[in-house]
């Protein structure tokens, strides 16, 4: 299997980088051995700390790669049995060339079936989309069914349904081929028998071109979502267990235990329908990978930037709930600054320290420019400062030695000496603890012909209405602290 191959020298490419790792790991002690000292120097100790937090990240990354080329041996070898001893249903050629039947298929022959769309690889996907491609076909949870993506793949992946997709979204009057049609008709019916999924209006996006499944944190300009838990779902509401944490206690020889029983929470995150409408020239067209490439960008832009929006401030009433808006209701977390009007340095370690120990390891800071800017000129205490910015090697600025992150849907500050009271400024937390459901699939519709505003005429100029489905919300308000302004 190609996607073998490339995971196998993926994994080749690990165990290099750890020899390397090694050497620079022994060179960090090298100075003490050299000088016949039991101790190394802090900054020598530094370095050692992370040549070894490097090495061991490497170590996970072997782990989980030499498991997946374990798993991938495991299902080639599956999907050659299923293809021998496969019922009598209609299954065409293995390759991408016509579409299937998809409604009778076991789920190891879909999932082999999907896995040769995803080998295939018409859009030229990297890495990190074909990892995720991969971990959702093979996602078997209560919100997330793979097999279901899977049949997705494998009636939307194939040249018959491409074209018929290309011809339907550029064209008014399409003239389909008979496996085009044919290909159509077998999304359709694939759409009436999937549980919870729309059942009519608009066409498929195909699978490796659909921003709600191919869409990563590498790939997203938008912040909050890069640094959030985005669960992919074939379910329109998200649902977990949350736990404040497992009590102990000690206890004395052969008594009673005490009663040590956690509180558990059941969150759920509930989808929203996402619309978009996107304008384009009738000269849109062309072969597939370029037409692919052009319209997974721009359905890609536009998605992305809508979500941006919502994950800052949404309002929860039709849209998803923005990490502002839900840690404004709770006032447990929330910290106001100490002058009005004004951002002091005391303001950014009062809600640094009032943020729980067990959320700072994985802690990020999200605010605006402006507010940003304001905090880079603080300085504790008259010596040095909080932030911190290492731009020399490509990485954001720092505070209290956590990332930042600037979100323009963030309030600027107002530091007049007045302020606005209730103004929020600041999130700082563990962002795993805001959640992002994103329903599979999205749907796009032909609008033909766009008219001017002024004469009523032809702009030469077709519309995509698509639409998707997503949520968010916080599912730990107490993993975060929220800075606001007071008058």
């Amino acid at each position: 299997m190609d996607y073998l191959k490339l995971m196998s020298e993926k994994l080749d490419e690990l165990r290099a980088a750890r020899a390397e790792a090694v050497t620079a790991l022994e060179a960090t002690t090298a100075p003490a051995v050299d000088e016949k000292r039991a101790a190394l120097t802090d900054e020598e100790q530094a370095a050692f700390d992370e040549a070894r937090t490097a090495l061991e990240a490497i170590d996970a990354d072997i782990d989980a790669a030499e498991e997946r080329v374990a798993e991938l041996e495991a299902l080639e070898e599956r999907a050659q049995k299923a293809s021998v001893a496969a019922p009598n249903v209609q299954t065409r050629d293995r390759s991408t060339s016509e579409p299937v039947d998809v409604r009778y298929m076991r789920p190891a022959e879909l999932e082999a079936r999907a896995m040769d769309r995803l080998e295939a690889n018409p859009t030229g996907l990297d890495s990190d989309q074909l990892d995720k491609v991969d971990s959702l076909l093979r996602a078997r949870t209560a919100d997330c069914d793979g097999s279901d993506i899977a049949r997705r793949m494998v009636v939307t992946e194939n040249d018959a349904y491409r074209s018929a997709f290309q011809k339907m979204v550029t064209q008014a009057q399409p003239a389909l081929t008979a496996d085009e049609g044919s290909a159509i008709q077998a999304f359709n019916e694939y759409r009436a028998a999937s549980i919870g999924t729309d059942t009519s209006g608009g066409f498929g996006v195909p699978v490796l071109i659909d921003p709600t499944i191919i869409l990563t944190a590498q790939g997203s300009l938008n912040p909050i979502r890069a640094i959030s838990r985005v669960e992919t779902i074939t379910t329109d509401v998200w649902k977990g267990v949350s736990s404040t944490g497992v009590s102990w206690s000690y206890d004395a020889e052969a008594a009673e235990v005490s009663d040590d029983t956690a509180t558990l929470a059941q969150p759920s995150v509930t989808t929203h329908t996402a619309r978009g409408f996107i304008p384009y020239s009738i000269e849109v067209g062309g072969d597939y990978p370029g037409f692919a490439a052009e319209m997974s960008r721009l359905l890609m832009e536009g998605y992305d930037e809508l979500q941006a929006s919502a994950f800052a401030t949404g309002t929860g009433s039709a849209q998803p709930f923005g990490i502002i808006t839900a840690l404004d209701a709770n006032t447990n977390v929330e910290v106001p600054v100490d002058t009005a009007g004004a951002l002091n340095a005391e303001d950014i370690g009062d809600v640094w320290t009032s943020l729980p120990d067990r959320y700072k390891g994985n802690a990020t800071w999200v605010m605006s420019h402006d507010v940003g800017d304001a905090a880079q000129l603080l300085s504790p205490n008259g010596q040095g400062s909080y932030f911190t910015q290492t731009l020399a090697q490509g990485e954001p600025g720092q505070l209290k030695g956590r990332p930042v992150r600037y979100a323009s849907q963030f309030p600027a500050g107002t530091f007049n000496g007045t302020g606005v009271n209730g103004e929020n400024l600041i999130v700082v937390g563990d962002f795993r603890n805001y959640l992002i459901a994103e329903r599979a699939g999205m749907s796009v519709e032909l609008v033909p012909h766009l008219f001017g505003t002024t004469n009523g005429r032809p702009t030469g100029q077709r519309g995509w209405f698509a639409w998707a489905r997503h949520g968010a919300d916080s599912v730990n308000d107490l993993g975060f602290r929220l800075l606001q302004n007071k008058t």
